[in-house]
């Protein structure tokens, strides 16, 4: 089954320095048909002005992953670490038994990005956190794996679940094929342009939730940039 929630139908929320979109329930933001998808709890698509912040606040036991989409943001945490992920490039947290981190867009520009939380399998892990470069050719035309808790996904940014966030771009007209064994689920989102979904079609930012099918047919109407997360 594939069903497609248009941007405008997600959550939302809005303040002087922040708007969000919620594909699932988060913060204010409650619909009990919408409490995520298998171990995916959170996807947020977040725009961020220049100079706002989330304040430090605490995380535990979760796995967070953050796809840039525009401009860069800057994390921080109380265990000395301190980076700039900038677009395109991804950046994991695993809070395990508790983090404290801060998130800032330091830039003149907007930043654009989606913040994708997936409940780890393993509870009581020492927390970390990594950001990585993934340049836009290394998706061209094909799934690349970005986070992974598979063996099978070398190379990937690590993440303590059996699921895998993938992102692909494509040219009009391109098409690329995903297999779902053993009743795996996927959620996924053009993070730009348009495309259809086993023929179905999806307009920019929309959600993509798919059960019970063996293959995810994507095909680009538009150039697009398509994020995935693949979950058991």
């Amino acid at each position: 089954m594939i069903t497609v929630t248009p941007l405008e139908n997600l959550g939302y929320f809005k303040n002087d320095w922040l708007e969000a979109r919620h594909h699932f329930s988060f913060a204010d933001y409650l619909d009990p048909d919408r409490m995520g998808l298998g171990a995916l709890r959170v996807w947020n698509d977040d725009t961020i002005q220049s100079g706002g912040e989330f304040p430090p606040h605490p995380h535990r036991e979760m796995e967070i992953i953050t796809f840039l989409r525009h401009g860069a943001i800057t994390h921080e945490d109380n265990l000395g670490n301190r980076g700039v992920t900038v677009a395109g490039n991804v950046q994991v947290m695993s809070a395990g038994t508790g983090i404290m981190h801060s998130e800032a867009n330091l830039e003149d520009d907007i930043t654009t990005l989606f913040q994708i939380w997936i409940i780890p399998a393993e509870r009581n892990i020492t927390p970390r956190w990594e950001t990585r470069e993934f340049p836009g050719d290394s998706r061209s035309g094909h799934l690349h794996t970005l986070a992974s808790g598979r063996s099978v996904d070398e190379g990937a940014l690590k993440i303590f679940q059996d699921a895998a966030v993938m992102g692909a771009t494509l040219s009009p007209g391109e098409e690329i094929v995903h297999g779902l064994t053993d009743g795996r689920q996927a959620y996924l989102v053009p993070a730009r342009g348009e495309i259809t979904v086993n023929g179905i079609s999806v307009s920019e930012r929309a959600g993509v939730k798919v059960t019970g099918e063996d293959t995810i047919s994507m095909t680009a109407v538009t150039e697009a940039e398509v994020v995935l997360v693949d979950v058991a």
